[in-house]
């Protein structure tokens, strides 16, 4: 793939700040959280994007089992609420998929599924992580987000496929 198979970056970014669904399995276990940050870009002549899951989320657990994970964006539908659910509960201690009133549908060629009531989906196979160096962030950084150390890890997921469903 290229960068020109990022389907529709423009929305993928006008949604990203009210959110976006990160959808891990691990192969036995599945977990959706809502995402407001990402990255994409080439590196290692790859199309990548990059997300950050914070070491205390359920999704951790499973991404560091998994070799990749999806995003999906609804783009004409209001999941307004099924986002604000993904990204305040956990999925230790509830169903999202339930409790959130969303379902999973197969990737195209990823393990991890993507969220069914979305239409823009993007499949990454991971290909790099690396947990964030508190000595490396500036300032303003630590004191708007990080005021208990509980720190990102990035991952970077190779573009593998992106389409409209």
């Amino acid at each position: 793939m290229e960068y020109k198979d990022f389907l529709e970056l423009d929305k993928f970014y006008e949604q990203l700040p009210k959110g976006a669904f990160l959808t891990v399995s691990d192969g036995e276990n599945v977990n959706t959280m809502t995402i407001g940050w990402a990255l994409n870009g080439i590196i290692w002549r790859k199309p990548v994007i990059a997300i950050a899951v914070r070491k205390s989320r359920y999704t951790y657990e499973l991404i560091e089992k998994a070799e990749d994970f999806t995003i999906s964006c609804p783009l004409n539908k209001d999941l307004s609420k099924a986002l604000m659910i993904c990204g305040t509960k956990s999925g230790r201690e509830i169903d999202k998929f339930k409790e959130a009133n969303i379902g999973i549908a197969d990737a195209k060629s990823n393990l991890s599924p993507i969220i069914g009531e979305c239409e823009l989906h993007y499949e990454c196979k991971i290909i790099y992580s690396q947990f964030m160096d508190e000595d490396s962030l500036f300032d303003e950084a630590k004191d708007l987000f990080y005021k208990e150390p509980d720190f990102h890890k990035f991952y970077f997921g190779e573009l593998v496929n992106s389409y409209i469903r």
